[in-house]
């Protein structure tokens, strides 16, 4: 294959976009990254980050001193362009693709023969093919003349620039030419084994993995619901049954968050209702989970009030979606502290160590919260907790007492 692929424009300076980017520039690609957000833009441009991901401050601080990427509100021309944008969803969970799109027709017009036009964002099945019609469209002498495939990320946020870089990828073209497009590409930088097989097969692997994820989460879940009304210590529990040689049960949690594992599964839902009976009940009941953690609290506030004849005083250990990183998308534990904020029963001390400001109150460090509350809750297992000494009153949602 002829094309040299050694200059790409990236679309979204996020969580994925941000660090591929830096990671593709460290391996001598040109990089030009796109987000419509000017602090960022700016933030990026003077060798900074505006998130929390180990190894990607130091990254990106040397691949802008060298030039090998620049962020800009508007792309250029490239010979590679990947669309690393949100894909929420819209009122009944049904997933909203108008990010994906809008990026899109802002690169229609840098398109040229001989590129490359590359999907990242998680998408629902028939996204690659819907947007290739969108392109040749709007560009119909385009058609046959670049190449276009899907390929998500599979990374673990807090741990991104490893796992772009060795993580085994998927790629899904429209055609051959663009499946051996694509792995020319990302052999630039990826180290592990690139898969190709067709767009739609990539799509629906995606959302398979982060379903599967989250079937498995939800079983855990279950369990801990049920493990507290029969008076049995859950982590206890699957600590025992892991010793099967053929279980593994994952740890449950105040619910499921996330830009993946909360989303995903409601894309193959929206279009398979049907069929997706499993992946349905697991998404019903780990939001009921967070509901759950929620009643629970109240229930132990009340109880205090009624035992003391006071008001207690309550920290909220942990906002993130997991623990150590400043991602608060789809985070149960933001959704259980905004719930609970509205129950006048008790006064509040929120904790989040990995970040500076939060639109729901005031921030108090971990270690005054533990000193002056009544109750401890943990919501999320920030390595700050892990070494707290054990209060008298404590609600464990996330396992710390466990480790």
């Amino acid at each position: 294959m002829g094309e040299r692929f050694d200059e790409a424009v990236i679309l979204g300076l996020g969580y994925i976009g941000l660090p591929t980017a830096a990671l593709m520039a460290k391996n001598g690609i040109k990089v030009t990254g796109v987000d419509t957000n000017e602090e960022v833009v700016d933030t990026v441009n003077k060798g900074k980050i505006h998130i929390v991901e180990p190894e990607l401050s130091g990254l990106v601080k040397i691949v802008i001193e060298e030039n090998k990427l620049a962020a800009s509100t508007k792309p250029i021309c490239a010979d590679v362009f990947i669309i690393a944008v949100p894909t929420p969803f819209k009122d009944n969970h049904v997933p909203d693709i108008s990010y994906i799109e809008s990026a899109t027709k802002m690169i229609i017009p840098y398109l040229r023969s001989g590129n490359l036009f590359i999907i990242e964002s998680t998408s629902p099945i028939f996204t690659t093919e819907k947007i290739a019609n969108l392109i040749f469209s709007e560009r119909p002498e385009l058609e046959g003349n670049i190449y276009i495939a899907y390929c998500p990320e599979r990374v673990l946020p807090g741990n991104a620039v490893y796992e772009l870089e060795n993580n085994d990828r998927v790629v899904g073209g429209i055609n051959e030419e663009s499946n051996q497009a694509a792995i020319t590409f990302y052999s630039k930088f990826v180290n592990s084994n690139i898969y190709p097989t067709n767009a739609r097969t990539a799509e629906m692997c995606k959302l398979t993995e982060n379903a599967s994820r989250d079937v498995n989460i939800a079983f855990a879940n279950e369990l801990s619901m049920i493990c507290d009304k029969a008076n049995i210590n859950v982590w206890e529990l699957i600590n025992l049954t892991n010793k099967h040689p053929r279980v593994n049960i994952l740890q449950p949690g105040s619910g499921v968050g996330g830009h993946c594992i909360a989303v995903d599964p409601w894309f193959i839902v929206s279009d398979f209702p049907d069929e997706s009976i499993i992946i349905k009940t697991a998404r019903e009941i780990n939001n009921y989970k967070t509901l759950w953690v929620i009643e629970q609290i109240k229930n132990s506030i009340l109880q205090f009030k009624m035992e003391n004849n006071r008001k207690p005083k309550v920290a909220l250990m942990g906002i993130a979606f997991k623990p150590n990183i400043d991602d608060l998308r789809e985070s149960p534990a933001k959704q259980v502290v905004k719930e609970m904020l509205t129950f006048k029963n008790a006064e509040y001390f929120i904790v989040e160590p990995n970040v500076d400001s939060l639109d729901l109150g005031e921030l108090t460090s971990h270690e005054d919260a533990c000193n002056k509350a009544d109750i401890i809750v943990f919501l999320v297992a920030h390595r700050e907790f892990l070494t707290l000494e054990r209060q008298k009153q404590e609600l464990d949602f996330c396992g710390i007492r466990r480790r």
